[in-house]
């Protein structure tokens, strides 16, 4: 399987689907080698032994939870912000549609985050 790329809209990733499926076998074992050589010799993102600490960004006193995700996205810029997009849309829906109230919503949004980075910095720690 090909490795998700990271597009907003996906729209790489399902290039470079539909380009793979029209090669022919050889020509695919040819790209997955020359992928595996890309990622291999890629720079790691982050320096070793330096996992980015969040920007601090104050949670304003009236916020709304739109808001809130865009401040928590620009604490949490290490995050991809699509691993989170489920759990992120819940808690919007919740709010929206089911009335639970925005304070108690940007709270759970806070600790999903911080949890979020919580374990990426560990899994970072633990291949250094």
């Amino acid at each position: 399987m090909l490795p998700i790329l990271n597009s907003s809209d996906g729209s790489d990733e399902k290039r470079l689907r539909e380009s793979f499926a029209k090669l022919n076998e050889r020509d695919k074992e040819t790209l997955l080698r020359f992928t595996d050589f890309l990622v291999a010799s890629s720079e790691p993102e982050y320096p070793m032994g330096e996992f980015p600490d969040p920007e601090a960004i104050v949670r304003p006193e009236q916020e709304s939870v739109v808001k809130a995700i865009k401040r928590l996205a620009a604490t949490y810029p290490m995050i991809n912000r699509d691993k989170l997009l489920h759990q992120t849309s819940d808690l919007m829906t919740a709010h929206l549609i089911n009335g639970r109230a925005a304070t108690e919503v940007i709270d759970e949004l806070q600790q999903l985050f911080a949890d979020h980075y919580a374990q990426l910095k560990q899994e970072f720690e633990q291949n250094c």
